[in-house]
Protein backbone atom coordinates (compact mmCIF):
# COMPACT_ATOMS: atom_id res chain seq x y z
CA UNK A 1 0.00 0.00 0.00
CA UNK A 2 1.57 3.66 -0.81
CA UNK A 3 2.07 6.12 1.41
CA UNK A 4 -0.85 8.16 1.37
CA UNK A 5 -1.65 11.96 1.35
CA UNK A 6 -3.38 13.17 4.14
CA UNK A 7 -5.93 16.21 3.81
CA UNK A 8 -4.33 19.03 4.58
CA UNK A 9 -7.17 19.99 7.37
CA UNK A 10 -5.83 16.97 9.35
CA UNK A 11 -2.06 18.27 9.54
CA UNK A 12 -1.41 18.19 12.99
CA UNK A 13 1.37 21.57 12.63
CA UNK A 14 3.04 23.85 15.27
CA UNK A 15 0.78 26.59 15.85
CA UNK A 16 3.87 28.66 14.46
CA UNK A 17 3.36 26.43 11.02
CA UNK A 18 -0.50 26.66 10.82
CA UNK A 19 -0.31 30.12 9.13
CA UNK A 20 -2.48 29.39 6.12
CA UNK A 21 -0.04 29.27 2.96
CA UNK A 22 -0.71 32.20 0.54
CA UNK A 23 -2.11 30.98 -2.36
CA UNK A 24 -1.67 32.59 -6.20
CA UNK A 25 -4.15 34.52 -7.93
CA UNK A 26 -5.95 33.21 -11.04
CA UNK A 27 -4.71 35.68 -13.56
CA UNK A 28 -4.60 34.29 -17.13
CA UNK A 29 -6.73 32.69 -19.21
CA UNK A 30 -5.41 29.81 -22.20
CA UNK A 31 -3.79 32.70 -24.35
CA UNK A 32 -1.75 33.68 -22.11
CA UNK A 33 -1.08 30.60 -20.41
CA UNK A 34 0.01 29.10 -23.61
CA UNK A 35 1.80 32.16 -24.54
CA UNK A 36 3.55 31.76 -21.20
CA UNK A 37 4.18 27.70 -21.74
CA UNK A 38 5.50 28.30 -25.29
CA UNK A 39 8.04 30.63 -24.43
CA UNK A 40 9.22 27.95 -22.09
CA UNK A 41 9.46 25.52 -24.71
CA UNK A 42 11.13 28.18 -26.73
CA UNK A 43 10.71 26.71 -30.11
CA UNK A 44 13.33 29.24 -32.18
CA UNK A 45 15.93 28.88 -29.41
CA UNK A 46 15.59 24.84 -28.83
CA UNK A 47 15.61 24.79 -33.10
CA UNK A 48 19.15 26.65 -33.14
CA UNK A 49 20.49 25.66 -29.82
CA UNK A 50 19.29 22.05 -29.15
CA UNK A 51 18.66 21.08 -32.37
CA UNK A 52 22.35 21.01 -33.96
CA UNK A 53 23.58 18.47 -30.65
CA UNK A 54 20.97 15.86 -32.86
CA UNK A 55 22.56 17.03 -36.38
CA UNK A 56 25.95 16.13 -35.05
CA UNK A 57 24.99 12.80 -33.69
CA UNK A 58 22.33 11.64 -36.04
CA UNK A 59 22.18 13.49 -39.09
CA UNK A 60 19.67 13.74 -41.24
CA UNK A 61 18.09 11.36 -38.64
CA UNK A 62 17.23 14.41 -36.61
CA UNK A 63 13.70 14.93 -38.04
CA UNK A 64 12.78 11.70 -37.21
CA UNK A 65 13.89 11.45 -33.96
CA UNK A 66 12.05 14.35 -33.35
CA UNK A 67 8.93 12.87 -35.42
CA UNK A 68 8.65 9.97 -32.70
CA UNK A 69 9.40 12.24 -29.80
CA UNK A 70 6.31 14.43 -30.53
CA UNK A 71 4.17 11.20 -30.85
CA UNK A 72 5.61 10.02 -27.43
CA UNK A 73 5.22 13.20 -26.23
CA UNK A 74 1.79 13.69 -27.60
CA UNK A 75 0.77 10.21 -24.94
CA UNK A 76 2.54 12.29 -22.29
CA UNK A 77 0.35 15.08 -22.95
CA UNK A 78 -2.77 13.16 -22.46
CA UNK A 79 -1.77 11.82 -18.86
CA UNK A 80 -0.52 16.33 -18.35
CA UNK A 81 -4.15 17.19 -19.49
CA UNK A 82 -5.96 14.55 -16.73
CA UNK A 83 -3.64 15.38 -13.71
CA UNK A 84 -4.00 18.61 -14.20
CA UNK A 85 -7.05 19.13 -14.16
CA UNK A 86 -7.56 16.41 -11.42
CA UNK A 87 -5.22 18.36 -9.40
CA UNK A 88 -4.39 22.06 -10.33
CA UNK A 89 -1.59 22.87 -8.46
CA UNK A 90 1.59 24.85 -8.83
CA UNK A 91 3.33 22.22 -7.48
CA UNK A 92 2.84 20.47 -11.22
CA UNK A 93 4.30 16.89 -11.48
CA UNK A 94 5.13 16.45 -7.86
CA UNK A 95 1.54 17.20 -7.19
CA UNK A 96 0.00 14.90 -9.14
CA UNK A 97 1.89 12.16 -8.96
CA UNK A 98 2.07 12.50 -4.98
CA UNK A 99 -1.79 12.99 -4.61
CA UNK A 100 -1.82 9.69 -6.76
CA UNK A 101 1.40 7.55 -6.47
CA UNK A 102 2.21 8.43 -2.63
CA UNK A 103 4.67 10.92 -0.79
CA UNK A 104 8.10 9.12 -1.80
CA UNK A 105 6.70 9.01 -5.36
CA UNK A 106 5.93 12.55 -5.35
CA UNK A 107 9.39 13.34 -3.90
CA UNK A 108 11.29 11.36 -6.60
CA UNK A 109 9.39 13.24 -9.29
CA UNK A 110 10.12 16.72 -7.76
CA UNK A 111 13.12 15.84 -7.29
CA UNK A 112 14.07 15.00 -11.15
CA UNK A 113 11.62 18.03 -12.45
CA UNK A 114 13.86 20.44 -9.86
CA UNK A 115 16.81 18.99 -11.85
CA UNK A 116 15.18 19.90 -15.31
CA UNK A 117 14.28 23.41 -13.63
CA UNK A 118 17.51 24.41 -12.89
CA UNK A 119 19.26 22.97 -15.62
CA UNK A 120 17.36 24.05 -18.83
CA UNK A 121 17.17 27.76 -18.61
CA UNK A 122 21.33 27.40 -18.41
CA UNK A 123 21.76 25.20 -21.44
CA UNK A 124 19.40 27.51 -23.24
CA UNK A 125 21.08 30.79 -22.17
CA UNK A 126 24.31 29.42 -23.20
CA UNK A 127 23.83 29.79 -27.05
CA UNK A 128 23.16 33.26 -26.88
CA UNK A 129 26.51 33.91 -27.37
CA UNK A 130 26.80 32.75 -30.77
CA UNK A 131 23.56 34.36 -31.88
CA UNK A 132 25.00 37.80 -30.88
CA UNK A 133 28.41 37.34 -32.57
CA UNK A 134 26.88 39.17 -35.70
CA UNK A 135 27.06 42.47 -33.70
CA UNK A 136 29.14 41.57 -31.02
CA UNK A 137 31.93 38.65 -29.69
CA UNK A 138 31.25 37.94 -25.83
CA UNK A 139 32.08 35.29 -23.89
CA UNK A 140 29.90 32.28 -24.01
CA UNK A 141 29.20 31.44 -20.45
CA UNK A 142 29.69 34.88 -18.89
CA UNK A 143 27.24 35.58 -21.59
CA UNK A 144 24.94 33.16 -20.89
CA UNK A 145 25.12 34.03 -16.68
CA UNK A 146 24.31 37.77 -17.62
CA UNK A 147 21.01 36.28 -19.40
CA UNK A 148 20.36 34.37 -16.86
CA UNK A 149 20.46 37.24 -14.04
CA UNK A 150 18.22 39.72 -16.17
CA UNK A 151 15.65 36.67 -16.24
CA UNK A 152 15.73 36.01 -12.82
CA UNK A 153 14.91 40.19 -12.39
CA UNK A 154 12.16 40.20 -14.98
CA UNK A 155 11.18 37.11 -13.04
CA UNK A 156 9.87 39.53 -10.24
CA UNK A 157 7.61 40.96 -11.88
CA UNK A 158 3.59 40.32 -12.40
CA UNK A 159 3.04 37.60 -14.17
CA UNK A 160 0.05 39.01 -16.75
CA UNK A 161 3.09 41.52 -17.57
CA UNK A 162 5.63 39.18 -18.44
CA UNK A 163 2.86 36.98 -20.51
CA UNK A 164 2.85 40.33 -22.53
CA UNK A 165 6.22 40.87 -22.87
CA UNK A 166 7.15 37.04 -23.63
CA UNK A 167 4.30 37.19 -25.95
CA UNK A 168 5.80 39.82 -28.38
CA UNK A 169 9.70 38.06 -27.94
CA UNK A 170 7.28 34.89 -29.33
CA UNK A 171 6.30 36.60 -32.18
CA UNK A 172 9.52 36.94 -33.17
CA UNK A 173 10.42 33.45 -32.61
CA UNK A 174 8.00 32.51 -34.93
CA UNK A 175 9.01 34.64 -37.48
CA UNK A 176 12.34 33.27 -37.44
CA UNK A 177 11.22 30.00 -37.60
CA UNK A 178 9.37 30.87 -40.42
CA UNK A 179 12.16 32.68 -41.96
CA UNK A 180 14.35 29.24 -42.03
CA UNK A 181 11.95 27.02 -43.33
CA UNK A 182 10.92 29.03 -46.16
CA UNK A 183 14.73 29.37 -46.95
CA UNK A 184 15.47 25.63 -46.63
CA UNK A 185 12.67 24.28 -48.57
CA UNK A 186 13.58 27.28 -51.55
CA UNK A 187 17.08 25.81 -51.85
CA UNK A 188 15.93 21.72 -51.61
CA UNK A 189 19.32 20.07 -52.54
CA UNK A 190 18.27 16.70 -54.57
CA UNK A 191 20.79 15.25 -53.57
CA UNK A 192 19.41 15.54 -49.92
CA UNK A 193 20.13 12.40 -47.76
CA UNK A 194 16.69 10.44 -46.44
CA UNK A 195 15.06 11.56 -43.78
CA UNK A 196 13.34 8.00 -42.77
CA UNK A 197 16.52 6.51 -41.61
CA UNK A 198 19.21 9.13 -42.05
CA UNK A 199 23.05 9.02 -42.22
CA UNK A 200 25.75 11.11 -40.57
CA UNK A 201 28.99 11.91 -41.82
CA UNK A 202 31.84 9.63 -40.30
CA UNK A 203 35.92 10.28 -39.77
CA UNK A 204 37.59 11.82 -42.78
CA UNK A 205 34.25 12.44 -44.53
CA UNK A 206 32.55 9.09 -44.93
CA UNK A 207 29.35 8.56 -44.60
CA UNK A 208 27.21 6.25 -42.33
CA UNK A 209 23.83 5.30 -41.86
CA UNK A 210 22.28 5.73 -38.77
CA UNK A 211 21.29 2.71 -36.87
CA UNK A 212 17.74 2.03 -34.81
CA UNK A 213 19.85 2.45 -31.79
CA UNK A 214 21.06 5.68 -32.70
CA UNK A 215 18.07 6.96 -33.02
CA UNK A 216 16.52 5.35 -29.63
CA UNK A 217 19.54 6.78 -27.57
CA UNK A 218 18.98 10.46 -29.00
CA UNK A 219 15.10 10.28 -27.91
CA UNK A 220 16.09 11.63 -24.34
CA UNK A 221 17.37 15.32 -26.13
CA UNK A 222 13.93 14.44 -28.64
CA UNK A 223 11.85 14.43 -25.55
CA UNK A 224 13.87 17.73 -24.07
CA UNK A 225 13.23 19.43 -27.40
CA UNK A 226 9.42 19.80 -27.06
CA UNK A 227 9.24 19.40 -23.06
CA UNK A 228 7.83 22.65 -22.24
CA UNK A 229 4.73 22.01 -23.11
CA UNK A 230 4.05 19.90 -20.08
CA UNK A 231 5.28 23.26 -17.75
CA UNK A 232 1.32 23.98 -17.99
CA UNK A 233 0.77 22.54 -15.42
CA UNK A 234 3.07 25.17 -13.09
CA UNK A 235 0.26 27.90 -14.06
CA UNK A 236 -2.72 25.63 -13.74
CA UNK A 237 -2.98 27.98 -10.53
CA UNK A 238 -3.22 30.39 -12.02
CA UNK A 239 -5.10 29.56 -14.97
CA UNK A 240 -8.49 30.40 -15.02
CA UNK A 241 -11.27 27.71 -14.68
CA UNK A 242 -7.91 24.89 -14.70
CA UNK A 243 -10.28 22.18 -15.02
CA UNK A 244 -11.34 23.38 -18.71
CA UNK A 245 -7.88 25.60 -19.38
CA UNK A 246 -5.02 23.25 -17.87
CA UNK A 247 -5.83 20.76 -21.08
CA UNK A 248 -6.64 23.22 -23.87
CA UNK A 249 -2.56 24.61 -22.85
CA UNK A 250 -1.22 21.42 -22.93
CA UNK A 251 -2.18 20.45 -26.03
CA UNK A 252 -2.25 23.68 -28.00
CA UNK A 253 1.23 23.88 -26.67
CA UNK A 254 2.55 20.81 -27.64
CA UNK A 255 0.98 21.02 -31.15
CA UNK A 256 2.25 24.48 -32.27
CA UNK A 257 5.64 24.29 -30.58
CA UNK A 258 6.55 20.57 -32.65
CA UNK A 259 5.32 22.34 -35.79
CA UNK A 260 7.03 25.44 -35.25
CA UNK A 261 10.42 23.23 -34.71
CA UNK A 262 9.89 20.20 -36.61
CA UNK A 263 8.83 22.51 -40.20
CA UNK A 264 12.11 24.23 -40.02
CA UNK A 265 14.33 21.15 -38.92
CA UNK A 266 12.94 19.41 -42.20
CA UNK A 267 13.31 22.47 -44.03
CA UNK A 268 17.19 22.81 -42.87
CA UNK A 269 17.74 19.13 -43.09
CA UNK A 270 16.84 18.91 -47.54
CA UNK A 271 18.36 22.62 -48.13
CA UNK A 272 22.13 21.69 -46.53
CA UNK A 273 24.49 21.87 -49.42
CA UNK A 274 25.75 18.71 -48.17
CA UNK A 275 26.00 16.36 -44.81
CA UNK A 276 29.02 17.78 -43.45
CA UNK A 277 27.77 21.09 -43.65
CA UNK A 278 23.99 19.83 -41.86
CA UNK A 279 26.17 17.83 -39.02
CA UNK A 280 28.54 20.72 -37.90
CA UNK A 281 25.09 22.71 -37.06
CA UNK A 282 25.71 25.84 -38.34
CA UNK A 283 22.18 26.98 -38.47
CA UNK A 284 22.80 30.24 -39.26
CA UNK A 285 25.90 29.84 -41.73
CA UNK A 286 23.44 28.22 -43.67
CA UNK A 287 20.45 30.61 -43.61
CA UNK A 288 23.44 33.41 -44.92
CA UNK A 289 24.45 31.09 -47.64
CA UNK A 290 20.65 30.76 -48.61
CA UNK A 291 20.02 34.67 -48.39
CA UNK A 292 22.78 37.27 -47.26
CA UNK A 293 24.57 38.55 -44.70
CA UNK A 294 21.82 41.22 -43.14
CA UNK A 295 19.19 38.09 -43.14
CA UNK A 296 21.31 35.98 -41.25
CA UNK A 297 21.97 38.71 -38.51
CA UNK A 298 18.20 39.33 -38.61
CA UNK A 299 17.54 35.71 -37.61
CA UNK A 300 20.22 35.47 -35.18
CA UNK A 301 19.59 38.37 -33.42
CA UNK A 302 15.77 37.08 -33.26
CA UNK A 303 17.07 33.78 -31.51
CA UNK A 304 19.30 35.80 -29.12
CA UNK A 305 15.56 37.39 -27.76
CA UNK A 306 14.27 34.35 -27.81
CA UNK A 307 16.38 32.63 -25.70
CA UNK A 308 16.44 35.68 -23.14
CA UNK A 309 12.50 35.30 -23.76
CA UNK A 310 13.23 31.66 -22.48
CA UNK A 311 14.94 32.71 -19.75
CA UNK A 312 12.41 34.92 -18.62
CA UNK A 313 9.54 32.18 -18.48
CA UNK A 314 11.38 29.33 -17.18
CA UNK A 315 12.35 31.65 -14.14
CA UNK A 316 8.68 32.09 -13.60
CA UNK A 317 7.71 28.84 -14.37
CA UNK A 318 10.27 27.04 -12.25
CA UNK A 319 10.28 29.56 -9.01
CA UNK A 320 6.33 28.29 -8.32
CA UNK A 321 7.71 24.58 -8.19
CA UNK A 322 9.31 25.76 -5.03
CA UNK A 323 6.80 27.93 -3.88
CA UNK A 324 4.78 25.05 -3.81
CA UNK A 325 7.20 22.84 -2.14
CA UNK A 326 7.82 25.04 0.80
CA UNK A 327 3.68 25.62 0.93
CA UNK A 328 3.72 21.97 1.38
CA UNK A 329 6.70 21.85 3.83
CA UNK A 330 9.17 19.69 1.56
CA UNK A 331 12.28 21.91 3.86
CA UNK A 332 13.03 23.05 6.88
CA UNK A 333 11.04 25.93 8.01
CA UNK A 334 12.90 28.96 7.61
CA UNK A 335 13.12 27.95 4.12
CA UNK A 336 9.73 27.03 3.19
CA UNK A 337 9.11 30.53 5.07
CA UNK A 338 11.26 32.21 2.38
CA UNK A 339 10.71 29.92 -0.49
CA UNK A 340 6.57 30.72 0.23
CA UNK A 341 7.07 34.42 0.40
CA UNK A 342 4.94 36.75 -2.04
CA UNK A 343 6.49 40.11 -2.75
CA UNK A 344 4.85 43.25 -4.10
CA UNK A 345 3.49 41.93 -7.79
CA UNK A 346 2.66 39.20 -6.36
CA UNK A 347 5.94 36.79 -7.54
CA UNK A 348 7.04 34.32 -5.23
CA UNK A 349 10.23 36.48 -5.04
CA UNK A 350 12.59 34.47 -3.00
CA UNK A 351 12.03 31.43 -4.53
CA UNK A 352 12.75 33.37 -8.67
CA UNK A 353 16.35 33.93 -7.32
CA UNK A 354 16.56 30.44 -6.09
CA UNK A 355 15.89 29.07 -9.22
CA UNK A 356 17.94 32.16 -11.47
CA UNK A 357 21.23 32.60 -9.23
CA UNK A 358 22.14 29.04 -9.47
CA UNK A 359 21.12 28.67 -13.42
CA UNK A 360 23.54 31.71 -13.60
CA UNK A 361 26.33 29.46 -12.09
CA UNK A 362 25.57 26.60 -14.31
CA UNK A 363 26.21 28.42 -17.19
CA UNK A 364 29.69 27.58 -16.41
CA UNK A 365 29.44 23.88 -16.84
CA UNK A 366 30.09 22.01 -20.30
CA UNK A 367 27.05 22.53 -22.07
CA UNK A 368 26.33 18.89 -23.22
CA UNK A 369 26.36 17.55 -20.21
CA UNK A 370 23.70 19.73 -18.89
CA UNK A 371 21.70 18.35 -21.88
CA UNK A 372 22.52 14.88 -21.33
CA UNK A 373 21.72 14.61 -17.60
CA UNK A 374 18.68 16.86 -18.90
CA UNK A 375 17.06 14.15 -21.06
CA UNK A 376 17.67 11.42 -18.65
CA UNK A 377 15.56 13.75 -15.96
CA UNK A 378 12.91 14.45 -18.56
CA UNK A 379 12.44 10.46 -19.31
CA UNK A 380 12.30 9.70 -15.56
CA UNK A 381 9.62 12.23 -14.86
CA UNK A 382 7.38 11.38 -17.78
CA UNK A 383 7.76 8.21 -16.61
CA UNK A 384 6.39 8.58 -13.11
CA UNK A 385 3.78 10.86 -14.32
CA UNK A 386 3.06 7.71 -16.85
CA UNK A 387 2.61 5.34 -13.81
CA UNK A 388 0.33 7.73 -11.88
CA UNK A 389 -2.17 8.33 -14.85
CA UNK A 390 -2.56 4.21 -14.65
CA UNK A 391 -3.84 5.14 -10.68
CA UNK A 392 -5.81 8.16 -11.56
CA UNK A 393 -9.28 6.58 -12.11
CA UNK A 394 -9.44 4.40 -8.77
CA UNK A 395 -11.05 5.93 -5.23
CA UNK A 396 -12.93 9.08 -5.90
CA UNK A 397 -10.74 10.40 -8.16
CA UNK A 398 -12.87 7.98 -10.48
CA UNK A 399 -15.86 10.66 -10.60
CA UNK A 400 -14.02 13.53 -10.27
CA UNK A 401 -14.07 16.66 -12.93
CA UNK A 402 -11.43 16.59 -15.04
CA UNK A 403 -10.36 16.08 -18.37
CA UNK A 404 -9.99 12.67 -19.35
CA UNK A 405 -7.53 11.09 -21.93
CA UNK A 406 -8.79 8.73 -24.56
CA UNK A 407 -7.42 5.12 -24.98
CA UNK A 408 -6.67 5.07 -21.06
CA UNK A 409 -5.12 2.37 -19.91
CA UNK A 410 -3.75 1.50 -23.22
CA UNK A 411 -1.95 5.05 -23.32
CA UNK A 412 0.21 5.35 -20.46
CA UNK A 413 0.77 1.38 -20.12
CA UNK A 414 2.75 1.78 -23.86
CA UNK A 415 3.89 5.18 -23.18
CA UNK A 416 5.54 3.32 -19.49
CA UNK A 417 7.19 0.35 -21.81
CA UNK A 418 8.43 2.61 -24.21
CA UNK A 419 10.26 5.35 -21.78
CA UNK A 420 11.90 2.56 -20.00
CA UNK A 421 13.30 1.21 -23.30
CA UNK A 422 14.39 4.41 -24.15
CA UNK A 423 16.19 4.55 -20.50
CA UNK A 424 18.26 1.84 -21.31
CA UNK A 425 19.85 3.33 -24.23
CA UNK A 426 20.72 6.77 -22.99
CA UNK A 427 24.31 7.43 -21.97
CA UNK A 428 26.06 6.43 -18.96
CA UNK A 429 27.73 9.20 -17.83
CA UNK A 430 24.30 11.36 -17.08
CA UNK A 431 22.37 8.12 -15.97
CA UNK A 432 24.77 8.41 -13.09
CA UNK A 433 24.69 11.96 -12.78
CA UNK A 434 20.74 12.10 -12.59
CA UNK A 435 20.55 8.66 -10.81
CA UNK A 436 23.57 10.19 -7.58
CA UNK A 437 21.25 13.09 -6.94
CA UNK A 438 18.15 10.81 -6.78
CA UNK A 439 20.03 8.30 -4.44
CA UNK A 440 20.78 11.82 -1.77
CA UNK A 441 17.20 12.98 -2.52
CA UNK A 442 15.78 9.42 -1.44
CA UNK A 443 17.76 9.48 1.68
CA UNK A 444 16.45 13.23 3.03
CA UNK A 445 13.38 11.63 2.64
CA UNK A 446 14.04 8.54 4.60
CA UNK A 447 15.96 10.65 7.31
CA UNK A 448 13.96 13.71 7.36
CA UNK A 449 10.97 13.68 5.47
CA UNK A 450 9.41 10.05 6.35
CA UNK A 451 9.86 11.02 10.57
CA UNK A 452 8.02 14.18 10.22
CA UNK A 453 5.03 13.24 7.44
CA UNK A 454 2.49 15.02 9.98
CA UNK A 455 4.02 18.30 9.86
CA UNK A 456 6.46 17.35 6.31
CA UNK A 457 6.04 16.79 2.69
CA UNK A 458 1.89 17.37 2.91
CA UNK A 459 0.71 17.86 -0.52
CA UNK A 460 -1.97 20.79 -0.68
CA UNK A 461 -4.36 21.98 -3.14
CA UNK A 462 -5.48 25.36 -3.89
CA UNK A 463 -9.04 26.15 -2.09
CA UNK A 464 -10.46 27.63 -4.66
CA UNK A 465 -9.76 24.71 -7.33
CA UNK A 466 -12.99 24.03 -9.30
CA UNK A 467 -14.51 20.67 -9.55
Amino acid sequence: MTDTLRPPQTVAAPAAEAAAPQQLKRSIGVVGGTLLTLSCVTPASTLFVIVPELFSSIGSATALAIAIGTVLCVAVAFCYSELGTLIPSAGGEYAMVGTLAGRLMGWLVFVLSLIVVMIVPSVIALGTADYLAPVLHLDKAMTGAAVMLAATLAGLLDLRANAWITGVFLVLEVIAAGVVSVLGFAHTNSDAPSLLHGVVTGDGGATTTVSVGAIVGALGIALFITQGFSTAVYLSEELENPRRNVSRTVLWTLGISSAIILVPVVAITVGAPDLQTLASGDISGMVTAWSNSAVGTFISLCVALAIINAGIVMVIQNSRVLFASARDKAWPEPVNKAFGTLGRFGSPWIATLAVGLPGAALCFVKGELLSNITGVAVTGMYLLVAIAALLSRRGHHKHASAWRMPLWPAVPVVLIAVLVYVMTKLDTEPLLWTGGITAAATLYWLFYLRPRQDTRWVISLPEDQQD
